[in-house]
């Protein structure tokens, strides 16, 4: 028979030995206790980004879609010799209406939206992200320079790869809806008889393009929105305000970047339109010498100027409205069915 004396003396010195196989049953968690921690951790690494995502698309395709006629209306200025002014604009709007019907304003637009939605919610969503890796520690705020230099990553970033869709779109806007069933016959045509290549002709001038545009339209809205709060003691600006902070960052993208603007439109058409471009330098050289600066490599900025601070503005505040409510809702919660 065992003495009982014995085994308590035994435990008793597991005890003041602290024995490893004793440690190892304390300290280990069990798996019930990291699962739900290491959950937690992945809700608040991708959720921000799927709510940037959601909101950017939102906003690009409320804002492009409510603007549509008339940047049909500026491709078609743009991609060929017509002198811009008001009465033509008026002029070729009716005549595409009285030809094809209402919606004939709004062709292109579902290329439009198949290019603007991923293209948006690319931009904002890696505007915010660029903001997070170019903020410094501890800093509240951006400096100047590094919120032009997001807007800007931002804007190439979304462009480079969202361009045959913006290509394919330009196409679709200078033709008559009888010559192409839709995207796909465009996409096939182009391929036929072109080749790949033909789906990035004007590349350069787009990349170009987006430093300025990304670069201004994000700076000027952001520093208004940090004066705004610097002014009125933190409170978060009123959805007209962002409509109108956004118009201005619109205004400023657009002339910053215009002339590149006209210089890849042409480039994109030039399969289907009576020109030719090979080189942004050519390219520009025959815009010039075709209409000078203001009816050449300016043409048809002043519809530009109704337009773009419209599309900009509605794209701002539908941005920032929708990410506060999808960051406010449980949409994304653990819990969500």
């Amino acid at each position: 028979m065992v003495n009982s004396d014995h085994i308590e003396a035994s435990l008793d010195l597991a005890q003041e030995d602290s024995h490893p196989m004793v440690n190892i049953a304390i300290q280990v968690k069990t798996p019930e206790v990291v699962r739900p921690q290491h959950r937690a951790h992945e809700d608040s690494t991708w959720r921000p980004i799927i709510t940037n995502l959601l909101s950017g698309a939102l906003a690009g395709a409320v804002a492009k879609t409510t603007i549509a006629p008339l940047d049909r209306t500026k491709i078609l200025f743009q991609t060929s010799d017509m002198k811009f002014s008001v009465r033509q604009v008026v002029s070729v709007l009716n005549n595409v209406y009285q030809k094809e019907g209402i919606l004939a304003l709004w062709r292109g637009n579902s290329a439009t939206m198949v290019r603007i939605i991923p293209y948006a919610a690319l931009q904002y969503s890696t505007h915010e992200q660029y903001k997070k890796l170019l903020k410094p520690n501890n800093a509240q705020n951006l400096a100047p320079f590094a919120r032009f230099c997001a807007g800007s990553m931002a804007g190439v970033t979304a462009s480079a790869l969202t361009y045959p869709l913006d290509l394919v779109r330009a196409r679709m806007a200078v033709t008559e809806r009888t010559r192409y069933r839709g995207m796909l016959s465009m996409c096939l045509h182009t391929l036929k008889h072109e080749g790949p290549k033909a789906f990035y002709q004007g590349f350069l001038p787009t990349m170009l393009g987006a430093i300025p545009y990304g670069g201004t339209s994000f700076f000027t809205y952001e520093t208004f929105k940090k004066r705004h709060k610097e002014v009125t003691n933190n409170r978060d600006p009123t959805p007209l305000e962002r409509l109108c902070y956004g118009a201005i960052a619109g205004l400023c993208g657009q002339t910053s970047s215009y002339p590149l603007d006209v210089i890849r439109r042409r480039m994109q058409t030039a399969g289907i339109t009576k020109y030719s471009y090979k080189t942004i330098v050519k390219t520009a050289r025959e815009i010039y010498q075709e209409g000078g600066i203001k009816g050449g490599l300016y043409k048809g900025l002043s519809m530009n100027w109704v337009k773009g601070p419209i599309a900009v503005g509605i794209s701002f505040t539908v941005f920032d409205m929708s990410k506060n409510a999808l960051s406010d809702s449980h949409l994304f919660s653990t819990g969500a069915k």
